[in-house]
């Protein structure tokens, strides 16, 4: 399944908001922090540069507003981003993420469980950690290198906010209950590893037995896909770490290395040069 990947930043974000739908306008006056204004203007411009793209929709400079326009992002009741197009709703699926000034969109071109985040790699605390992370994956970053840390735990905790977003459920789950298992062996042409995710429902990690608890040595990919505990559900993504920020994609069915999407250059018309 091909899922497709676009980043951009605030440098990208123009002024004005000509490529705002009605509704998404009125929305984003009602808000109040110019933070919260600023992330979800990004967030929007991003999604529909992406579905502009991945729709094969008409984007020469002079009309890329106006195309931009009849693209719609707005929420679902559990608040997961649903498009619409000229007002009907697109047969399409995309998750969003925005971090440190940069925001990233994952389009599926089908109705499919997709989720994306962006993380930076930083210290966390331990408290951190306890509160938020299964054993396993206690253990696992307990045994990497000091050096490694931040990375990992950056890594495990955008592979659940990517899993929670394909669950369309987002932070109101217990995050113990997605369990994040990179596959680091496995490296593609374009610099993604392989990442795998089981949700184990509603059963937190805190509470099952001891006996039902694998220790981080064990816990691979093959192993996760035996999918041991009566609905259990098994996510399939890929993560990449550059320039201090990791990112991470989850989808089902399984999903190919993402495809990045790049912003045409355009040059000029001939006539207006000679104008």
């Amino acid at each position: 399944m091909n899922v497709y990947w676009l980043e951009q930043t605030e440098a990208d974000l123009p002024s004005d908001n000509e490529w705002l739908g009605v509704d998404e306008t009125v929305r984003l006056s009602a808000m109040r922090f110019p933070k919260r204004r600023d992330d979800w203007r990004l967030g929007r411009w991003v999604a529909k540069r992406a579905l502009s793209l991945t729709m094969d929709l008409p984007t020469h400079p002079r009309i890329l507003k106006k195309t931009m326009k009849r693209i719609e992002i707005r929420a679902a009741p559990s608040g997961a981003p649903e498009v619409f197009f000229d007002e009907q709703p697109a047969a399409v699926t995309i998750s969003l993420s925005h971090r440190a000034g940069i925001a990233a969109c994952a389009v599926a071109m089908s109705r499919v469980a997709v989720g994306c985040d962006l993380e930076m790699a930083e210290p966390r605390s331990a408290a951190f950690v306890a509160d938020y992370f299964t054993l396993e994956e206690q253990a696992l970053i307990a045994h990497a290198p000091a050096a490694d840390q931040p990375r990992l735990v950056a890594l495990l905790w955008s592979g659940k906010e990517s899993a929670l977003k394909a669950l369309r459920e987002g932070l109101r789950l217990d995050t113990r209950t997605v369990i994040v298992i990179p596959c680091s062996a496995s490296l593609d042409l374009k610099g993604w590893s392989e990442l795998r995710v089981r949700y184990t429902g509603e059963r937190s990690a805190a509470n099952r037995s001891a006996t039902d608890r694998s220790t981080a040595d064990r816990a691979t990919g093959d192993r996760l896909a035996e999918d041991r505990y009566a609905g259990d559900r098994i996510f399939h993504g890929w993560w990449q770490h550059s320039d201090g920020m990791v990112r991470t994609i989850v989808a089902a069915p399984p999903p190919d290395p993402p495809i990045r999407l790049r912003i045409p250059v355009q040059f000029p018309d001939v006539a207006s040069l000679c104008a």
